[in-house]
């Protein structure tokens, strides 16, 4: 939409109109608006980056309208507060300094299929003694 009135002649008969280029930028505004709306939607399915192999059972989604706190046990007995590795004993403190005064949400724990159920069961014990009670296990769904 710029157009610039340039007089184009010497200046006598009748003066010229030539327009004057520039860049159109609202090509550019859709195409960062598009790329916008693809990262805001994808990013949410990146927040567990530990890969574990999860054990399949025929359970149904839970509804979850927040980023989860997740807990992720390894097969090698590594525990992941999100993604950052830490010990059991540290766990607990690390769980408080995030909930504050409060964590009601659910935390979630993510362990390997090959991980060992006492590990499991410790590091569940160790967080239920931390006062947090709203614990669930993620699993993979089966494949038909």
């Amino acid at each position: 939409m710029a157009v610039s009135l340039d007089s184009g002649g010497s200046g006598r008969g009748r003066a010229r109109w030539k327009p004057k280029a520039e860049i159109n930028v609202t090509p550019f505004v859709d195409v960062m608006l598009v790329l916008l709306i693809v990262f805001m939607i994808t990013a949410p399915l990146l927040t567990v980056g530990v890969p574990v192999d999860l054990p399949e059972t025929e359970a149904r989604n839970l509804p979850s309208g927040e980023e989860p706190l997740t807990i992720t046990i390894t097969a090698e007995g590594g525990i992941f507060l999100q993604e950052t590795e830490v010990e059991l004993a540290e766990l607990a403190p690390r769980l408080r300094a995030i909930a504050g005064t409060g964590y009601e949400s659910r935390i979630y724990i993510r362990a390997d299929d090959g991980a060992a159920y006492g590990e499991v069961a410790r590091v569940m014990a160790n967080i239920n003694a931390a006062g947090f009670t709203n614990l669930g296990l993620v699993t993979d769904p089966i494949e038909r």
